[in-house]
């Protein structure tokens, strides 16, 4: 039975990069590609990338095998250690990994969302966000 799990991440960029290629890499190491159809082949994921200060902080929460969870680690911080991905309109964003959380916990806050990927089969999966600068301008960060 699949459990929740969360990852986090601490990525520097260029201020114009796309903060959703990261998340995007991810998918890519996960399923195969960052477009692809439902369900992840391996564990349905969600990842939220915002900026605080000059990084970019990378939340990824996603579901697993307790048996996989080991695996599915290994493969998003290997997707982050490569530090590029080309996009569908040819432009490469880059960043720098400078730390990885390997036992993050699933925030309260986050359970419910936790939850349902859990839940996944063949619907919805593979969620990237991103919080620009501008809507955290005024929040502390």
């Amino acid at each position: 039975m699949r459990k929740p799990f969360a990852h986090e991440a601490v990525l520097t960029m260029a201020a114009d990069a796309d903060t959703r290629a990261p998340g995007a890499a991810i998918t890519a190491a996960l399923c195969g590609h960052w477009k692809h159809e439902p369900p992840c082949p391996l564990s349905p994921h969600h990842s939220r990338a915002e900026w605080v200060g000059s990084e970019v902080h990378v939340q990824i929460l996603f579901a697993a095998e307790p048996e996989m969870e080991g695996d599915v680690r290994h493969r998003i911080d290997q997707a982050l250690v490569g530090g590029r991905l080309q996009g569908p309109n040819g432009v490469t964003t880059q960043w720098q990994l400078h730390g990885s959380s390997l036992h993050s916990a699933v925030l309260e806050q986050e359970a419910d969302h936790a939850q349902r990927l859990t839940r996944l089969s063949t619907f919805g999966c593979c969620l990237s966000e991103r919080v620009s600068r501008a809507s955290t301008r005024g929040r502390g960060h």
